[in-house]
């Protein structure tokens, strides 16, 4: 129980982190987001706006539907619309990559290997 609860805090810790980056990131705080100078203000005011969901209820989701740990995130604006990308080391050791819809939370494709019901790993499809 004691280590269930280290891994929890250890968990909502990365979170906090990865938080806290990416309101650096869309604050402007970092370099140029993605080459271009004017994407981190878009993403910004994408988020004011509400266009986008913040990326704490991403994590929440992401941490629900696939637990292991998350590291990496990224938001990107692609055809149009944006998109959270965020690898993952699941619980069974496999690196997964997810890609979430950034304005309603849907996950729009993951790459690596799937998981099954029954807890195993199989090929990615």
């Amino acid at each position: 129980m004691a280590g269930a609860m280290a891994g929890s805090k250890s968990l909502r810790g990365v979170r906090a982190a990865l938080s806290g980056a990416l309101l650096l990131v869309l604050l402007g705080a970092g370099a140029s987001y993605a080459g271009d100078g004017h994407d981190h203000d878009r993403a910004r005011r994408a988020l004011e706006s509400g266009e986008i969901l913040p990326l704490r209820a991403i994590l929440d989701r992401v941490d629900r539907d696939y637990p292991g740990q998350i590291m990496e995130v990224e938001l990107e604006r692609e055809d149009a619309r944006w998109l959270y990308e965020i690898k993952l080391l699941r619980t069974d050791g496999a690196l997964v990559k997810l890609k979430i819809d950034a304005r309603d939370g849907a996950l729009l494709g993951i790459k690596g290997p799937k998981q099954k019901k029954d807890g195993r790993t199989g090929a990615a499809r």
